[in-house]
């Protein structure tokens, strides 16, 4: 079965109730037993609900997966996630992340006794130096937020074979449209919901993906007992926006490919990092491992910090705004935004500067969306 065709159809026959052929939202937190020995496959809402597993089933078939469990946000999805880990492990995280992720690993890892190091997850020698007697996983980004850097996803894949740990990647700019890293040898995918595949910025939610079954339980107990999950209402936002999913993202790559194309060659633009434009550093991998190439740019403009904002400020279609992947248009500033946890001295070291953007390009038209970047860059 095509993706199109799964994003439609998984998890998704006709209500047995009604008949109703989008699946209802279940909107209740209890369902009647047959008798206090036997329950009726759900119990309790916050262990399982109709309307989650529906979407949960649909996203695991998206990313060839075999289970997939959803969360109340992206965040509390990769909390999640250190439940497998004890007191005196150690990760291995590539150093470009999103900022919610480092302020994961700086705030709460430590509580737990968990320590982390990062890593140049472009060379693999940097990888294997990072890994520690103690270390248990890597965390992998591809495409990375903000910078757009593409990792070798089969090659970190194999390292964690081979040493023993669990390999995890965060999937959300590139979607399972984009790449199925499970399919790549990665161990758990992981998802903010709220952006491309929720795609219409109406949904908080969060997702873990994976094959292995010794996995499927302590994660389960991570989701069911942690209860931080995905209540029905938003499950059902979720089931709809994944049935667009592959027209969404079709519009996305080839409206950030004329843009990014637009402004490699603007005059105010100090440089672009898309992964479709030939000089991006790792574009002959992006165009193996990937379908294409995904709607996030990093753009750095000849401007210093006033002048961003004078930019910012008078984009009309652009939103200035915090997050990424839905239908219109949003321009970040990860240096107060999405990376605002760090110090000035880890933003520069991670290449976070001043002038340094985020687009997140819509599916507006495109000769709009360079129009209106053509109007903010006149100020700069």
């Amino acid at each position: 079965m095509h993706f199109e065709t799964r994003a439609i159809r998984v998890g998704q026959e006709p209500d047995p109730a009604t008949g109703a052929i989008i699946t209802p939202i279940y909107a209740t937190t209890n369902f009647q037993r047959s008798s206090i020995d036997q329950q009726n496959g759900y119990s309790y809402s916050r262990v399982s609900n109709p309307t989650r597993a529906a979407a949960e089933q649909c996203l695991a078939a998206l990313e060839n997966g075999k289970y997939g469990l959803l969360f109340a946000s992206g965040m509390a999805a990769e909390v999640a996630l250190l439940g497998l880990l004890r007191p005196g492990d150690h990760v291995v995280c590539t150093r470009d992340v999103y900022g919610g992720t480092i302020s994961m690993w700086k705030h709460l890892a430590p509580q737990r006794g968990i320590s982390v190091s990062y890593a140049d997850m472009r060379c693999l020698d940097a990888v294997e130096a990072a890994i520690q007697p103690n270390t248990r996983m890597l965390w992998l980004e591809s495409p990375t937020n903000p910078l757009t850097y593409v990792l070798d996803i089969r090659a970190l894949a194999e390292i964690g074979r081979r040493r023993g740990l669990l390999t995890v990647i965060d999937n959300t700019f590139a979607t399972p449209y984009l790449q199925n890293p499970l399919d790549m040898g990665i161990d758990i995918v992981v998802h903010s919901v709220t952006k491309y595949l929720g795609g219409h910025s109406d949904v908080l939610g969060g997702a873990l993906v994976f094959n292995r079954d010794d996995l499927h339980e302590p994660l389960w107990d991570q989701q069911a007992i942690g209860g931080a999950v995905l209540s029905p209402f938003e499950s059902w936002l979720l089931l709809r926006g994944m049935k667009t999913l592959a027209v969404r993202m079709r519009a996305h790559c080839e409206n950030a490919m004329r843009i990014a194309h637009y402004l490699a060659e603007h005059p105010k633009v100090e440089r672009v990092l898309y992964p479709g434009l030939p000089d991006h550093p790792q574009h002959a991998l992006a165009k193996q491992q990937m379908r294409d190439f995904g709607g996030m740019i990093a753009v750095y403009l000849k401007a210093d910090r006033a002048g961003v904002d004078r930019f910012c400020r008078s984009l009309r279609l652009f939103n200035l705004a915090s997050s990424l992947g839905g239908v219109e248009s949003l321009i970040g500033y990860p240096a107060t935004m999405s990376h605002e946890g760090l110090t000035p001295e880890e933003r520069a070291e991670r290449g976070i500067t001043d002038n340094l953007v985020r687009l997140s390009v819509g599916i507006e038209h495109v000769e709009d969306l360079i129009a209106d970047l053509e109007g903010a860059l006149a100020v700069l």
